[in-house]
């Protein structure tokens, strides 16, 4: 289940923060936070990174974008722990009543990666077949992630180096103008701002948006394999105990030793 990332906003927005006081903190009686916004500047990186990633990927690719944005400012929430449990359940209604039984409850799932896999596993088709159907999906999907996170890690890219080319048409306008004394200040500014603009937004915004990208992929993939492995030892009649155990692998320590606990506290008290 997906919910809403503050830490996204929370972390652009402290970036920004802390960049503003830095500039306010050492502006003051020179021109203030206002010197830092040239439009010349913004129209540079903006105008050529938009041109670049049009360049760069197909129109189809780029629709991908609102959604891959959106993507950054969620989470999902992964109970491993309940994922084990289901499984658990399902192999043992598995061995009392067969496999058949099993398409009864499938409406209940929620997980249509899931539901797919019982009814693989219904359908009497082989496990080594159940298995290359399934990690086919999670390869495609892998790479359906990876080609809307190429369009961050591109634009994470190419904006420093459109803030280096306003860098260099700064210079050049300021070093055919070194006669006019009024003319140094603006274009020093175009000049140093372009770089400030796209390293702060490759930085800031882009390369980190794409990493967390990448991150929420792995995990996506690594509870994928737990499904796998689940409706495999389901498949083949697997003991639940022998299920719960091997499907436990997948957690991490701390999940683990709450387990081994709670196992030991019912023990006590039972």
């Amino acid at each position: 289940m997906k919910k809403l990332d503050l830490l996204t906003p929370i972390g652009i927005f402290l970036g920004l923060t802390m960049v503003m006081l830095a500039v306010y903190s050492n502006s003051i009686g020179a021109g203030g936070l206002a010197s830092f916004f040239q439009l010349s500047s913004i129209f540079v990186v903006f105008g050529g990174l938009t041109a670049a990633l049009l360049i760069n990927f197909s129109l189809q690719d780029l629709k991908m974008l609102p959604k891959v944005l959106k993507e950054t400012f969620s989470t999902r929430e992964n109970d491993l722990q309940g994922l084990i449990d289901k499984f658990v359940d399902l192999s043992s209604k598995a061995r009392r009543e067969g496999l058949l039984a099993l398409e009864a409850g499938i409406e209940d799932v929620d997980d249509p990666f899931i539901e797919k896999g019982v009814l693989l596993a219904v359908d009497g088709i082989e496990p080594e077949i159940i298995k290359d159907i399934m990690m086919a999906e999670v390869i495609a999907m892998e790479e359906r992630h990876r080609k809307g996170r190429s369009i961050l890690e591109k634009a994470g890219e190419y904006a420093p180096a459109w803030g280096m080319i306003g860098t260099l048409v700064g210079l050049v306008l300021m070093l055919q103008n070194l006669n006019d004394p009024s003319t140094l200040g603006p274009n020093m500014a175009i000049a140093l701002l372009t770089t400030l603009y796209g390293s702060l937004l490759a930085n800031l915004v882009f390369i980190p948006m794409a990493s967390k990208l990448a991150l929420s992929t792995e995990e996506e993939v690594f509870v994928k394999q737990i499904v796998v492995e689940g409706v495999i030892g389901v498949q083949s009649g697997q003991n639940p105990k022998i299920l719960q155990e091997k499907l436990s692998a997948f957690l991490p320590d701390h999940a683990k030793n709450g387990e081994v606990q709670q196992e030991e506290e019912e023990v006590i008290n039972g």
